[in-house]
């Protein structure tokens, strides 16, 4: 039979319980229920006990509130997100952040039983309106609470997912923005670079809208581009990592901090051709680099990124965009006066980001190129039906464009 272990006082010690020598403390050794191994320590060892008389209730009582279905929405999505441990780490702390911003505080406190389908519905309702919420930032709401549910149907807690549906619903509203990023047109295409070209404030940051416009990148590929990743000889980009800002776990704020991680999906990854534009942009950052400094920034051990600011760092995709907004808001001003000098109607830019570049150098590959896989394997879809629907709007708009075209020609009416 092997012997007991004891404390310094001679006193028998239960299975995971430990005397440090170091400072004489106690210490509980156990596993949680998702597997991790977890400590408690105390000075004395009836206190000891008395934590993990205190954990053993907490853990029943959570299991019995949960089968009964009287546990909340927090406690159900808490145990889901435990279990993804195959989730990239940005996705994890996405998912973490926008759960705890939007739903934690107020709909997370229902208790998972009593949630119907029509009060998912008013909560997401609720966020667009109230909250003002963009559609797609609701879509990742959904894509988290829609499995949490699923979990709890699947552990026999509830009997249908109260989510089913709700997103589609929402969707069906006449009116509203289903979030579709509608691209530039041509002429704002070109008026947008020539100003941002022209301007003496604004013409260092040409290069990198050539390329966003001119390879259909995310705005994380393309900041994360190293020289490595060109090849001038045979103009071919290479696409196989992403530079991102995610959340820091624990931080109360949304502190951000760069990290290098693989494309969203396996499609991510791919070779785009190096158009003439795009080749004549790296060349002129690297001419601006050689009299200004190159890129000096090191992330999880990768350098030698092509684009950098003008602390010689990679660029934060939020600032990117607020200067696309600040050159759009500088050129509509002077555009207005200038085409009532010129007496004509003003090319106006709207509101767009980073990602609205995407999505226009996809809609002009769409109006050239009639083959939706090669579209597909360019842009780097994951799902075929993100680039149909793309797809879809181009085509209506140039049959649209057709048919004034023939109506032109057509002079028997």
């Amino acid at each position: 039979m092997a012997k007991a272990r004891k404390d310094n006082k001679g006193r028998a010690l239960r299975k995971g319980e430990s005397q440090r020598t170091e400072d004489m403390r106690y210490m509980y050794t156990y596993t949680d229920p998702y597997g991790k191994r977890r400590y408690i320590y105390a000075n004395d060892l009836r206190t000891l006990r008395e934590k993990e008389d205190k954990l053993l209730k907490d853990q029943l009582d959570g299991l019995d509130v949960y089968a009964a279905g009287n546990a909340d929405l927090n406690f159900v999505f808490d145990r889901y997100i435990s279990t993804k441990t195959d989730l990239r780490k940005t996705t994890y702390t996405n998912y973490k952040y926008m759960y705890d911003h939007f739903v934690r505080a107020e709909f997370g406190k229902r208790k998972i039983g009593e949630i119907k389908y029509s009060d998912v519905l008013y909560f997401y309702y609720h966020l667009l309106n109230e909250k003002n919420l963009q559609i797609n930032t609701l879509e990742t709401i959904h894509t988290v609470l829609h499995p949490t549910f699923q979990l709890a149907v699947r552990d026999a807690i509830i009997r249908v997912n109260p989510s089913d549906g709700a997103m589609a619903q929402v969707k069906k509203k006449p009116g509203r923005n289903h979030g579709v990023r509608h691209a530039l047109s041509l002429e704002q295409q070109r008026a947008f670079m020539e100003y941002t070209r022209n301007n003496p404030i604004y013409c260092h940051w040409a290069p990198l809208f050539t390329v966003l416009l001119g390879t259909g990148g995310r705005i994380g590929e393309i900041i994360g581009l190293r020289w490595q990743d060109l090849d001038f000889e045979n103009r071919t980009i290479s696409i196989n990592h992403s530079v991102v800002y995610y959340p820091m776990d624990g931080a109360k704020k949304r502190r951000s901090v760069l990290q290098v991680s693989l494309p969203k999906t396996e499609a991510g990854i791919r070779v785009i051709p190096m158009m003439g534009a795009v080749y004549d942009a790296f060349q002129e950052e690297h001419e601006a680099q050689k009299e200004n400094g190159f890129n000096c920034t090191e992330i999880d051990g990768m350098t030698g990124f092509v684009f950098c600011n003008r602390f010689g760092n990679v660029h934060n995709p939020q600032t990117v965009n607020r200067t696309i907004r600040r050159i759009s808001e500088n050129y509509n001003a002077e555009e207005v006066l200038k085409a009532k000098r010129e007496k004509r109607q003003p090319i106006i830019l709207p509101h767009f980001s980073c990602h609205h570049l995407r999505h226009t150098f996809c809609t002009r590959f769409c109006e050239q190129e009639t083959n939706i896989k090669v579209i597909q394997s360019i842009m780097g879809h994951a799902n075929i039906e993100t680039t149909m629907d793309i797809y879809a709007e181009v085509t209506d708009m140039k049959k649209t464009e057709s048919m004034k075209n023939l109506a032109q020609k057509y002079d028997v009416f």
